[in-house]
């Protein structure tokens, strides 16, 4: 098995939101805030190469939007979906399998592309999974919750005959399939047996190193009361999709709590 970060850019997100309860006083030592009191945050994704099989896990926010769409969050970075992915010796078409950990959209507009003026899958190759449950909520969605689900991004993925339901917690045989609901229903983060470690895929339960204390949680979980206790249920190696600077870390138990105690980058292990 080999593990390849792709990074596909940063963006901009409010840190109030992003920290929830959490006062800007603490939260901005964790990451400054600009004068719109937005924060960056990085669009991390995870190439593994596993046997015959390539796998993207998310793919970031893509480029299809309109101008106004971007304007909100800031795209910023020389970084791409398709130039990390180079850089990694892989092509779209190499791609066999793209899993979604949940469908808004910087964890999934990369997958989805205009073709003339048609949307068809980035990668025409792979099986795009998601879960029946999860793909229902995000197609009927909830009003807290509609703007982050964009048809456009998902759609075009079903209409290819290309997506396939989860089932199973295992999806093969280095990959466990772990379902939280306090972020989003039936979010999928996947747990990977790497070099005789565990190393969790953290998506939205801890977007960043400064997410580790229990009750930081962003204001965009639908239940945070749930990620607070799936927070504590799932404590092992972390790789983060969000976090501007640290790749991962590993967890300690302290006085004040958990927090981290080394921070790594995956190529390291």
């Amino acid at each position: 098995m080999q593990l390849s970060v792709i990074q596909t850019g940063y963006f901009k997100l409010d840190g109030g939101a992003m920290f929830g309860v959490v006062p800007k006083s603490i939260w901005n030592k964790l990451n400054p805030a600009d004068e719109n009191n937005m924060c960056s945050w990085a669009m991390r994704c995870l190439l593994i190469e596993d046997n015959h099989r390539i796998m993207l896990i998310d793919n970031g926010i893509g480029n299809k939007q309109s101008e106004k769409f971007f304007s909100y969050y800031y795209l910023h970075g020389e970084d791409s979906l398709e130039k990390s992915l180079q850089t990694a010796g892989v092509n779209f078409g190499d791609i066999t399998d793209v899993f979604l950990t949940h469908l808004h959209f910087d964890h999934c507009g990369g997958g989805v592309r205009y073709e003339g003026e048609k949307l068809v899958p980035t990668f025409d190759k792979a099986t795009y999974w998601s879960n029946e449950t999860h793909w229902n909520w995000a197609t009927y969605p909830n009003a807290r919750e509609k703007a982050s689900f964009l048809k456009e991004n998902i759609l075009p993925m079903q209409e290819s005959g290309q997506l396939s339901w989860v089932k199973e917690t295992k999806i093969s045989e280095n990959i466990d399939v772990i379902f939280v609901n306090g972020h989003t229903e039936q979010m999928m983060l996947p747990l990977i047996h790497y070099k005789g470690r565990k190393i969790l895929y953290c998506a939205d339960l801890f977007p960043s190193l400064g997410h580790i204390p229990l009750p930081y949680i962003m204001a965009y979980d639908v239940r945070p009361l749930q990620t607070l206790e799936e927070k504590e249920l799932l404590l092992t190696r972390l790789f983060f999709e969000h976090d501007p600077i640290h790749e991962c870390c590993t967890l300690q138990q302290t006085a004040t709590g958990i927090r981290h105690r080394e921070v790594f980058r995956l190529k390291d292990v």
